[in-house]
C-alpha cells in the first residue's frame, strides 16, 4: 500500500505498530462488504459512529460493522439522557472525515471515544485509516497509546 493516511502518519510517529490494509480496488460499500474484502470475520472490522447529546456534546463510538448502536445504551454509557447520530453533512467540518472515511484517531479535535466491550476479545481489531479504501489494524492496547477511549456494551 502506497498511499499513508493521516492516522497511519499518526501511528508512526508515535511509533505504534499497525498493519495497513486496503480494500481500494473492490467495489465494497457497506462495512460487512469490507469486512469480505479484507477477508476478515466482520466481528473485527469496526465502525466508527460520531454522536451528537442532548446537551450539545460530541461522542464516538467505535462497533462492529455488522452492528447497529443502540442510543439508549450508547447515552447510558457516556452519562447523558439522550443521543442521536450527527447528520452526514456535520461529519466532515467537525471531524475532518467523510461519511465512510471516518477513524476514532486523528479527528479535528478529540471527543470521548467509547469502543464495544467484545473488541476486547481480539488481539486486533481493524477500523478506518481515515480515508475510504484504507483501513488500519493493531490491538487495542496499542490504540490506548493514541487515544482514551473506554469499552461498553453499545449495540443493539
Amino acid at each position: 500500500m502506497e498511499e499513508k493516511t493521516n492516522v497511519m502518519r499518526i501511528l508512526e510517529q508515535k511509533k505504534i505498530k499497525y498493519t495497513p490494509h486496503s480494500y481500494v480496488n473492490t467495489d465494497a460499500v457497506s462495512g460487512v462488504e469490507v469486512a469480505a474484502a479484507l477477508n476478515e470475520p466482520p466481528e473485527r472490522v469496526f465502525k466508527t459512529l460520531v454522536t451528537v447529546a442532548k446537551s450539545g456534546k460530541n461522542y464516538v463510538f467505535v462497533i462492529p460493522v455488522a452492528e447497529e448502536l443502540d442510543l439508549k445504551k450508547a447515552a447510558k454509557a457516556v452519562g447523558e439522557k439522550s443521543i442521536d447520530m450527527l447528520k452526514s453533512k456535520e461529519l466532515l467540518p467537525l471531524t475532518g472525515y467523510v461519511h465512510g472515511g471516518c477513524s476514532p484517531i486523528g479527528m479535528k479535535k478529540f471527543f470521548p471515544t467509547t469502543i464495544q466491550k467484545e473488541a476486547e476479545n481480539y488481539d486486533t481489531i481493524i477500523f478506518s485509516a481515515g480515508k475510504i479504501g484504507y483501513q488500519v489494524e493493531l490491538p487495542l492496547s496499542s490504540l490506548s497509546k493514541v487515544i482514551r477511549f473506554q469499552t461498553a456494551d453499545v449495540i443493539v
